[in-house]
């Protein structure tokens, strides 16, 4: 079961809890960087890495409304009841998101969105419509996967999801190596590696999820369960949230098909975003550890946030060392494997985003103190607001400054983050103190 909070919250505990989903979350950030590697030595890197780069953003902006089911299971599925309505939403869910996919890949509604729309050159949308294609189970095998991810985490769990990851690797690798030697696009090759290993992945934690949930059902319930209509006014702005977050991709897609040096800059921007993500994957592994964490009467609230400054600055610190010294140049061009022009490009853009991770670790903390009070609301807000600074400052680089596509993005994306980060806080000044925690416990709050 999920460690008691009302024992002492030590670093240590708080580390061993998080360890197995930090795991979890670097094993996912490898795909990126493996992939893109894979591609960029497979023929017409540029294109390829440029197509696969937007069928992974877009198949992410088809997949948002189900990412938060992991956070929302750790934080409802209490006894039998609560789990088997959450699994009934989870799985209605994962299937809708699938058929709003599948209709996206019909090619005419394609064409719109490739060249209306985002405004793609004709060759990477030529090899971004299979990718796309490849990727449709991507999004309801997510939610079938984070609703047992969830139970897994509620039930204290967290190394059995560590191993689902390593099984997604797997055949992830396993796939990609298989197809590369086959003639097939590298874009395709990408997608199909992908789709893989989410699919082994969903299998094999289902094959380890049997106990946890039969632990939840078994445990009688202790307090009314949740309605449909009350998880799904809980979780609706958990998705909404998560689906803006994801939208930002193609939100950049579409200015950096209209800046300066467009292909490469859609060919490195996958690039730079997976090694930020190498980092800021900590961060947001980080969330659920603080909602399971966080006590009934926020016990764990001061010694979870001592950790995660201590993360936050750790993981800036991580990014920092590659992308402000020669590791840079080594990674991108020996491990990444592109070309020299293209390493170029890279360099200053990854140099930019060296916040991020830290930011990412803040919003991580506050939201999951938000999610524990039951206000999901002001997660929304938050991220309504870095879309809209993201998108006004990729305008004001690329119309105003016009600076290379793949700069202007890494800048507005450190000032999204950034604006982000301080609404949240904001509105998050009443969980700061003790006197306001035991405010929230006697209030009904909105």
């Amino acid at each position: 079961m999920t460690p008691n909070p009302h024992q002492d919250l030590t670093a240590r505990r708080i580390a061993a809890f998080w360890a197995p989903l930090a795991a979890t979350w670097i094993m996912m950030s490898v795909e990126g960087p493996f992939l893109a590697a894979v591609v960029a030595r497979l023929p017409a890197p540029k294109e390829n890495l440029a197509a696969f780069g937007v069928a992974f953003s877009l198949a992410l902006v088809f997949e948002a409304p189900v990412i938060m089911l992991m956070a929302a299971v750790t934080a409802l599925a209490r006894d039998g009841v609560s789990t088997e309505r959450l699994r009934r939403f989870s799985y209605a869910l994962s299937v809708g998101v699938t058929v709003v996919m599948a209709v996206a890949v019909v090619p005419p509604v394609f064409r719109v969105l490739a060249g209306p729309v985002l405004g793609l050159p004709e060759g990477v949308a030529r090899l971004t419509h299979p990718a796309l294609v490849l990727l449709l189970p991507w999004p309801g095998v997510i939610g079938y996967r984070r609703f047992l991810q969830g139970v897994l985490i509620r039930t204290g769990r967290t190394r059995r999801v560590g191993t689902g990851t390593a099984v997604r690797l797997a055949g992830m690798a396993a796939t990609a190596l298989v197809l590369a030697p086959t003639g097939l696009a590298g874009a395709l090759v990408g997608a199909a590696a992908l789709c893989a290993g989410v699919v082994a992945e969903a299998a094999a934690v289902r094959a380890m999820t049997g106990s946890s949930l039969r632990e939840l059902r078994a445990t009688a319930e202790q307090a009314p369960a949740p309605s449909y209509r009350q998880i799904a006014r809980f979780y609706a702005p958990l998705a909404l949230s998560t689906l803006l977050t994801l939208a930002v991709h193609p939100t950049v897609t579409f200015f950096l098909a209209r800046a300066r040096e467009p292909v490469g800059s859609l060919a490195v921007f996958p690039v730079v975003r997976s090694l930020v993500f190498l980092f800021s994957c900590l961060g947001l592994s980080f969330q659920e550890v603080a909602i399971a964490l966080m006590g009934e009467r926020w016990e764990g609230y001061r010694p979870l946030r001592r950790f995660a400054l201590g993360l936050a600055l750790a993981t800036s610190a991580g990014l920092g060392l590659v992308a402000l010294t020669p590791l840079g140049r080594v990674w991108f061009q020996d491990v990444s494997g592109l070309r020299p022009d293209l390493v170029a490009l890279a360099i200053l853009p990854a140099a930019l985003l060296v916040p991020v991770p830290a930011l990412t670790v803040m919003l991580s903390f506050l939201r999951a103190a938000f999610v524990h009070a039951g206000r999901t609301g002001p997660i929304t807000g938050s991220t309504a607001v870095e879309v809209t600074a993201i998108a006004a400052a990729l305008a004001v680089g690329i119309a105003g400054f016009d600076w290379v596509g793949v700069v202007a993005g890494a800048a507005a994306l450190d000032v999204g983050r950034v604006t982000s980060a301080l609404v949240l806080a904001w509105a998050a000044r009443r969980l700061w103190t003790a006197r306001d925690h035991a405010a929230i416990l006697t209030e009904k709050l909105p």
